[in-house]
């Protein structure tokens, strides 16, 4: 079966098809985009896929619409916008052209749907407030794509659709950028469990580069490591473990009397020569040597322990 032809409706556009968009551009590239609200257009055929417009869901038709009622409904209840049915149909396809390795594909399906494809659909079906942004409300990914809509009084023949195009290039950047985030998440975790297993008993993990390694810290239930030190072009870093995602509170803080130094200053007080940099906020510090570094590790959990 060759798709022809991806079809959303005319006008004005949201983040749901636009971003349903960038999906099947993907999987579909030498298909022509059609926006359209015309009968001809928005019937079912085995050369399209119809999205956003419709008034029907039937994935074996390839139409995946969500404005009817009854409309369509995630196991647990939450509606699907459009973006949400191309993702549970496409996604898998999307990450394995995307290059996601094979083991991994599930895994950045659930993770993308959950954090970047659930909430669209939510904010598009008028489920949550985009207020509940609080101040930020402006900056929300669907208010910050929409706002590449043409102004209200653009009346220039083509104007929605040059204006859907342009946004969708920067839709794309965004959700590849998302999907190679989590699929370099999962590739980090593996090289940091490796670490851990080298690191032992020790209270610092050695990296070979700088690297997500939280989440795999914890995944080994590595309770015992206070610190991680790697490589950061010339120099070494020294690095704290916070305690969640969503906080700056960590397993131990380096010395408070190095917060702020630099250079001679933070060599006095460390006694490591080498020391370049700690951060008022003492979650980094920065040595010019592999030497130097492990140095400070080790007097960070000895004044920790």
């Amino acid at each position: 079966m060759t798709i022809n032809h991806l079809v959303t409706h005319s006008g004005g556009f949201h983040a749901d098809e636009l971003l349903s968009s960038v999906i099947l551009t993907q999987l579909f590239p030498n298909a022509q985009l059609v926006r359209s609200r015309d009968k001809v257009w928005i019937t079912p055929d085995t050369d399209r896929i119809i999205y956003d417009v419709g008034g029907q869901f039937d994935a074996a038709a390839q139409i995946f619409d969500h404005h009817q009622r009854p409309n369509p409904l995630r196991e647990d209840g939450q509606p699907y916008s459009s973006f949400g049915l191309i993702w549970a149909h496409y996604g898998r396809d999307y990450l394995t052209a995307m290059d996601v390795p094979h083991q991994d594909v599930d895994t950045v399906h659930a993770s993308f749907d959950r954090s970047f494809v659930l909430p669209i659909d939510l904010l598009d079906n008028g489920t949550v407030n985009a207020s509940e942004a609080g101040p930020f409300v402006g900056l929300t990914l669907p208010v910050l794509l929409e706002s590449l809509k043409p102004q209200f009084d653009d009346h220039t023949e083509g104007a929605d659709d040059r204006a859907f195009l342009d946004a969708l290039s920067i839709a794309r950047a965004l959700v590849e950028a998302q999907v190679h985030r989590r699929a370099a998440k999962l590739r980090a975790e593996a090289m940091v469990l490796a670490a851990i297993e080298q690191a032992a008993e020790g209270r610092v993990l050695e990296l070979p580069m700088g690297m997500p390694f939280r989440a795999g810290v914890e995944k080994a239930g590595a309770d015992h490591l206070l610190f991680v030190v790697h490589p950061r072009g010339e120099d070494w870093t020294l690095t704290t473990i916070r305690t969640g995602e969503d906080t700056f509170e960590a397993r131990a803080d380096l010395p408070a009397a190095w917060a702020g130094l630099t250079d001679a200053a933070l060599e006095a007080a460390s006694g490591v020569k080498g020391a370049k940099f700690c951060h008022n906020g003492r979650f980094i510090a920065v040595a010019d040597s592999r030497d130097a570094i492990l140095e400070l590790a080790r007097l960070a959990v000895a004044e920790a322990e």
